[in-house]
Parts: structure tokens; C-alpha cells; sequence
């Protein structure tokens, strides 16, 4: 009974830990392309909203984007089930990060708001350290360590191909 349970939580932890990896990648760098878009007059005014917004107001908001692409989501395993792989990942992959950079900027947007709801401010920071517990013991992993060499030789090769 102890092996099936630890098996099980190690797949939970891979699985997660996979899930936490895509997210810590995308999140900045998704939130700034969006943030980009603040450029643009119309968008600029629907952020200012956003940021007005009450504790509620920003939860729902918050929340408006998982709501929105999980009919997408069950589209894609629609069209896994009809043997449409290919066109089911990708537009998974494409709600995937959509849905990262919209929710990677409306966290920047809400956080503020969000922090004046008493539960919020109580288990975001529990969240954030339980998260960055997982993502630091991925980090010290040997297959993450040895990925990270990889990845440093082959920037260096091609950095030697291209000079």
C-alpha cells in the first residue's frame, strides 16, 4: 500500500512540477507582451478599469479567463477524440498561453485589490512558498542540473558557430 502511494505521489509531483515549470516560464515574459498592449488606447482604458476595480470585482475578473477557455480546452479533447491530434494540441497549447499571459497580467492588475480579501492575503503567501519550495527542489534535481549543462554547451557551440 506504501509503494502504490508513493508512487502515486510522485507522479503528482512530476506532473505538477511539469505544470509549475510552464507557468514559471511563461508568466513574466507573457505578462509583459501583454502588458505591451496597454499601447493601444482602448486596451490602456480597459486595464485602468481593471485596476479600479473592488476585491470582488478583481476575483471575478481574475477568474473570467478560466471560465472563458475551458470550452476551448474541451474542444481540443473533442478533436483528440475524433483523432484530430495535431489540431487538438495545438489550440490546447494556444489556450495554454493565452490563458497564462491573460491570467500572468491580470494578477498584476488585481494582486493589489485581490491582497484586501482577508482569505487571499492569508493563503497567497502560503501558496507562493509552497510553490517555490516544489520549483526549488526541481531546481536542484539531477536531471534539471543536467539539462542546465546542456542547455549552457549548446548556447556555447552555437555562440562558436556564429562568431
Amino acid at each position: 500500500m506504501n509503494t502504490l502511494r508513493e508512487f502515486f505521489r510522485r507522479v503528482f509531483f512530476l506532473l505538477f512540477a511539469a505544470f509549475l515549470l510552464f507557468e514559471e516560464w511563461g508568466w513574466e515574459p507573457l505578462a509583459r507582451l501583454f502588458a505591451c498592449l496597454a499601447r493601444l488606447p482602448l486596451w490602456a482604458r480597459l486595464e485602468r478599469r481593471i485596476t479600479a476595480l473592488s476585491p470582488t470585482g478583481a476575483l471575478l475578473a481574475f477568474g473570467l479567463p478560466v471560465l472563458v477557455l475551458f470550452p476551448v480546452k474541451l474542444l481540443a479533447l473533442y478533436l483528440f477524440g475524433r483523432g484530430q491530434t495535431a489540431l487538438g494540441l495545438a489550440l490546447l497549447l494556444g489556450a495554454k498561453l493565452v490563458g497564462t499571459a491573460l491570467l500572468a497580467r491580470l494578477f498584476q492588475l488585481t494582486q493589489p485589490a485581490l491582497m484586501q480579501l482577508r482569505w487571499f492575503a492569508h493563503w497567497y503567501p502560503r501558496w507562493k512558498t509552497w510553490k517555490d519550495g516544489i520549483l526549488a527542489q526541481v531546481h536542484r534535481s539531477a536531471v534539471w542540473c543536467s539539462a542546465q549543462a546542456l542547455k549552457r554547451k549548446a548556447k556555447a557551440w552555437w555562440a562558436e558557430k556564429c562568431a
